[in-house]
């Protein structure tokens, strides 16, 4: 989660160096772009693995909680 909020920091730098430089305009807002792209796949990664773990606990204690045929 420390990248993600690394990489939208850098985007909102590059967003505000692109209001004072308008002969680097489009390349600081393209740079924005790219690291919002880069927070957002991280952002993804994180609650990938998140979800993982989980359903793997889920299965886990899944067995305990199965009622016994009698």
């Amino acid at each position: 989660m420390e990248n993600v909020r690394r990489y939208r920091a850098v985007a909102s730098l590059c967003r505000q160096q692109a209001a004072y430089r308008p002969l680097q305009n489009w390349e600081l807002l393209g740079q924005a772009e790219h690291f919002e792209y880069l927070a957002e796949l991280a952002l993804k990664a994180h609650f990938d693995a998140c979800n993982v773990q989980r359903d793997e606990d889920a299965t886990a204690t899944a067995g305990w909680e199965t009622p016994a045929a009698a």
